[in-house]
């Protein structure tokens, strides 16, 4: 004590933190664990908060908020807010399939050339831009197009067994199209399809099995393309594996709405949570604002639109997602603002998901 002030002690800080919310999950950063490496030297304060994902739309509001309550600290000079994130798993998938993945993300369409693909593509390179740990599977059976979107056409090796996916713009990429001669068609149905889609779970080296820890070797995200529709595969992937969540991806006129709420419905059906719709393709050929009317209607989270262009398509053609060849477009802004809500409502899902066999979730945002 120095001329009756009180000196600034991490337990200071820890209680001040403990009135800042975690503006998603709605409890203080304390509670959920999110501070550590707490220092004080001299009216000097620094910590770091560890985020629920690296892609955190929220994380300014929080360096904000947390550096506010810390400077009402008497004897405080300054306040440094470092970040890491440690993204929450679904417990649900190990439990089911030994698979190092915390995280499936089925990126679905009720109809096909809505752009599910180009969608996928971009949603899971922008999320491994942020920091996150990321793959595709390419589950398209009839149609593989990532290996043509992300720029590769065969598996990296073959190790222990195991197929090694090849990282493309930072993720890692599998593909049914690896494995089938250029052209040939797949006429697969029930028991082969889902052993084929079985295979591309388990049979791939994902994440790093080097790893020293199961953090290292995790994946954070499998960013799953699925075949328009609601058949076969849909069905296959949601027995194999718990689905963290999906993703509905639809152009705005009412032909391509009415399929995709058919897919939200089916989705519903297999009790995977849906995380929301993108309005693709949006302009003057297609209109505007169907799909955020539709999932208005259908209470389900918009997750924002992408305005129909020549660079998002010119870009994929050359193996290169708009997000990793032109990161200041409008579009590719519009894919890394829609990565983040998608990684934000996994966190939230993860945070409040029920014990196995309970009810479904329902998504509040």
């Amino acid at each position: 004590m120095l001329f009756g002030k009180k000196e600034v002690t991490p337990d200071m800080v820890i209680g001040a933190l403990k009135h800042v919310q975690e503006p998603e999950l709605h409890k203080d950063l304390v509670t959920l664990n999110m501070v550590k490496n707490v220092e004080v030297r001299d009216g000097d304060v620094s910590f770091t908060v560890t985020l629920t994902t690296p892609a955190c739309p929220l994380k300014s509001q929080i360096e904000t908020e947390a550096k506010a309550a810390v400077a009402q600290i008497p004897g405080v000079k300054n306040v440094t807010v470092s970040f890491d994130a440690q993204v929450r798993a679904d417990h649900r998938i190990n439990a089911k399939l030994p698979v190092p993945i915390k995280n499936i993300i089925a990126v679905a369409s009720g109809k096909g050339g809505v752009g599910k693909t180009t969608v996928s593509a971009n949603l899971a390179v922008a999320l491994a831009q942020m920091g996150a740990k990321v793959g595709i599977l390419d589950a398209d059976i009839y149609g593989p197009n990532v290996p043509i979107v992300m720029g590769v056409n065969s598996l990296a090796d073959i190790e222990s067994d195991k197929m090694v996916p090849p990282i493309a713009h930072g993720i890692q990429v599998m593909s049914i199209g690896f494995l089938v001669p250029d052209g040939e068609a797949l006429v697969w149905r029930g028991p082969m399809l889902h052993k084929a889609i079985s295979q591309l779970l388990t049979d791939v080296a994902w994440g790093n099995p080097k790893g020293k820890t199961a953090e290292e070797r995790e994946l954070d995200y499998l960013v799953v393309d699925l075949p328009p529709g609601t058949g076969d595969a849909q069905m296959s992937l949601a027995q194999l594996v718990p689905l963290t969540g999906a993703v509905v991806v639809t152009t705005p006129q009412n032909v391509a709405l009415a399929d995709a709420t058919r897919g939200i419905t089916a989705f519903n059906r297999l009790e995977v949570p849906v995380l929301g719709l993108i309005e693709n393709m949006a302009g003057d050929v297609f209109g505007v604002g169907g799909g955020e009317a539709a999932a208005g209607k259908l209470n389900i989270p918009f997750l924002g639109r992408v305005n129909l262009s020549t660079v998002v398509r010119e870009s994929g053609d050359k193996g290169e997602p708009v997000v990793a060849c032109c990161p200041e477009t409008e579009q590719a802004q519009v894919f890394r603002d829609i990565a983040q809500r998608i990684a934000a409502n996994v966190s939230v899902l993860n945070a409040r998901r029920p014990a196995p066999g309970s009810a479904p979730i329902k998504l509040e945002i």
